[in-house]
């Protein structure tokens, strides 16, 4: 029987970060700040957000907002992933968006619907923190760990972020709704606190970053455009047809999973048959609460499986399920039991699929020393993803009226993620043969 090797102190602290900043799209993308949102402008507004001669549904208004946020993302990291690699200095740009997303999560405690545009810029500016800080993050993770492990070790990751904003949770929920000694506001700066000071631990075992040879010594980095970077990176991608084919399929199926994971809560509070404001709070909250547990063994059970069947094989399956799930809510999904059942099926698909996409496109990069500009592009081709999968699913809305039919584009996503993620597992069938 074969052991584990022992994690050395820098890959603990890498998996540590996941732990600080799962906070934020438990607590602000999913669990209390949607419902908090929805409920307060619908009671305030009327549902309805008026800006100029512009006039919006809340929750297709709160859509926008979070596509604007990973489109600023796509546009900067690639000139921060430039600069972040001369003179090794991805630790300081990982700091800087912690600290953004951090502070402009406490933020939120003080929205006011009275200025509802510049309450919702602070939601702007954490969603470019968080999404920001995690290009560095996830690009250290080919030089901490060798390719055999890393597997386990984004698994443990999402792991140690699910349980770890799942605690925060629970926290808030005894001490704002059931206890009642503050209003649930105050969840935003438990937020910022939480993520800032656990935060601290990876800052301070975590090295700056590997220099990027080539630029060493040399002040040519800090001024060549970065989007000839990637222009590069993209060429380096094209001479990998494997790697070109999986990261096409990352491209819309992630963009289906992160839709899923962000807009569940809107969608959730008006379309589902809820007997109560009161019901309809709570049981978004536990639902939500589900789904982290349930991602905590989704991630470790596909990390598991994926070692019989092979990461892309563990994906096809994963997606076809997403596929599935999506034409079942669509059609079928009403009623709160249904909709418990319907969270249960994600939390357990959102965890495999995200701990095994991540490391699956850290095993088929090529040998480089610049790993920052490739999971730069990749974080850009994810924003660009998902600045299409928010604002269709907003959009359909505004034009249609009803959410429910937001949940086709979902389904369009993992259709054609599912279908060209079939060719990655069929070229790479032939060359195992």
């Amino acid at each position: 029987m074969t052991t584990k090797p022992a994690l050395s102190k820098t890959t603990k602290a890498w998996i540590f970060y996941d732990w600080a900043n799962s906070v934020y799209p438990l607590i602000i993308s999913s669990a209390i700040f949607p419902v908090f949102y929805e409920s307060i402008t619908q009671k305030e507004l009327a549902g309805r957000i008026q800006l100029g001669s512009f006039n919006f549904y809340n929750t297709e208004f709160y859509s926008y907002v979070v596509a604007l946020s990973y489109l600023v993302v796509a546009i900067i990291s690639p000139v921060l992933s430039g600069l972040a690699d001369v003179g090794g200095h991805r630790k300081t740009f990982l700091k800087l968006f912690c600290y953004l997303g951090a502070f402009s999560s406490a933020a939120l405690s003080l929205f006011n619907t009275q200025h509802v545009l510049l309450s919702m810029s602070a939601l702007l500016l954490a969603s470019i923190g968080f999404w920001g800080s995690l290009v560095f993050y996830n690009a250290y993770l080919p030089e901490i760990a060798a390719p055999e492990d890393q597997d386990r070790i984004s698994a443990r990751g999402f792991a140690m972020g699910y349980l770890g904003s799942s605690i925060l949770l629970l926290t808030i929920l005894i001490v704002c709704v059931f206890l009642k000694w503050v209003p649930i506001r105050f969840a935003f700066l438990g937020v910022g606190a939480w993520w800032l000071s656990f935060a601290q631990v990876t800052f301070r075992y975590l090295p700056p970053g590997k220099q990027h040879s080539a630029y060493r010594n040399t002040k040519q980095m800090r001024f060549k455009s970065s989007f000839l970077e990637l222009k590069k990176v993209w060429g380096l991608i094209r001479l990998k047809p494997l790697l070109y084919k999986y990261l096409t399929a990352y491209f819309m199926f992630n963009m289906g999973v992160q839709t899923v994971m962000i807009m569940a809560v809107p969608f959730a509070a008006k379309a589902i048959q809820w007997s109560s404001d009161q019901e309809k709070q709570s049981s978004l909250v536990v639902s939500i609460l589900l789904i982290q547990f349930l991602g905590i063994a989704g991630s470790f059970l596909s990390s598991r499986i994926s070692k019989s069947l092979g990461n892309v094989l563990c994906l096809l399956v994963l997606i076809s399920a997403w596929l599935l799930l999506c034409i079942g809510v669509w059609q079928w999904v009403y009623t709160p039991l249904s909709f418990y059942i319907t969270a249960s099926v994600v939390g357990f698909l959102m965890g495999g699929t995200q701990a095994l996409a991540r490391s699956t496109y850290s095993k088929m990069l090529p040998d480089s020393e610049d790993h920052t500009s490739f999971f730069s592009f990749f974080d850009v081709s994810e924003k660009i993803g998902l600045v299409i999968g928010t604002s269709s699913f907003g959009i359909i809305e505004g034009l249609t009226g009803g959410i429910r039919n937001s949940v086709l584009s979902v389904t369009l996503a993992f259709c054609l993620g599912l279908w060209l993620l079939f060719r990655v597992y069929r070229q790479s069938f032939k060359l195992s043969s």
